[in-house]
C-alpha cells in the first residue's frame, strides 16, 4: 500500500463522473428518496461495518443538514441502537437483526436504504425481503459485482470499484451527492423562487 491508492481513488471517480448512465441512476435514485420526503414518510438506512458508519452518516445528514439550513429531514439508521441490536441477535440471530426493526418501524411508501459492499450479506438480504413484504421502496447501494442485492432493489447503485474501500468512497461520495440534491428540493419547494445554489457552505 502506498500513495498510488489516492490515483486509484481518483480513477475511479472519473468514470463515475463521466459515466452518463451512473448519472441518470442516480437522478432516478434521488426521485425515489424525495417520494417518502415529500409524503410524509421516512428513509431507513442499514448496512454492517463501515457500510454501518455510512448508514448513521447519511442519517445524520438529513436529520442535521447537508450544507443549507432547512427542518430536519426523516432518516433513520437501523444500526445505532444497541439495546435493540443486542437483543435481536440474542433472540433471533445476526440475520433478523434489520428485518425485525422494519417489521417495527418500516411503513409502505418508505424507503428501505440497504448497504452491502459484496451484495450478499445475509441480514441485508432478509431486510430487503421484510421491506418488499411491507410496501416499501428499496435502494441499494453496492459494488461492482453486485451480488443478489440488485435483484431485490427496485434501484442499485453499484459503485465501479471491486476492492471493498474504494467501493465505500463511492458509496458516501454518491450519498453525499444525493443529500444535497433532496435539500435543495425540500428548499425549493419551501422557498417559492428557490432555485439552488450549488454545494455552499451555509
Amino acid at each position: 500500500m502506498d500513495f498510488s491508492y489516492f490515483a486509484e481513488t481518483g480513477e475511479m471517480f472519473r468514470r463515475l463522473a463521466s459515466d452518463r448512465r451512473q448519472e441518470e441512476l442516480l437522478l432516478r435514485i434521488a426521485d425515489l428518496l424525495w417520494q417518502p420526503l415529500d409524503s410524509g414518510g421516512k428513509i431507513l438506512f442499514a448496512g454492517n461495518g463501515g457500510s454501518a458508519a455510512d448508514c448513521q452518516h447519511l442519517a445524520g445528514e438529513l436529520v442535521g443538514r447537508f450544507l443549507r439550513e432547512r427542518p430536519g429531514l426523516p432518516g433513520i439508521s437501523l444500526t445505532v441502537n444497541t439495546s435493540v441490536l443486542t437483543a435481536i441477535l440474542n433472540d433471533y440471530g445476526s440475520e433478523s437483526v434489520f428485518s425485525r426493526q422494519i417489521e417495527a418501524l418500516g411503513r409502505a411508501g418508505d424507503v428501505f436504504w440497504a448497504f452491502s459492499t459484496s451484495g450478499n450479506s445475509p441480514n441485508i438480504l432478509q431486510a430487503c425481503a421484510q421491506a418488499r413484504e411491507q410496501g416499501l421502496k428499496i435502494l441499494g447501494f453496492t459494488g461492482q459485482n453486485g451480488g443478489k442485492l440488485p435483484n431485490l432493489c427496485d434501484l442499485c447503485f453499484q459503485a465501479p470499484a471491486l476492492a471493498t474501500p474504494h467501493i465505500q468512497e463511492c458509496h458516501i461520495a454518491a450519498g453525499h451527492l444525493l443529500c444535497g440534491i433532496l435539500e435543495e428540493r425540500f428548499l425549493a419547494k419551501r422557498t417559492p423562487g428557490h432555485t439552488g445554489g450549488g454545494f455552499l457552505v451555509s
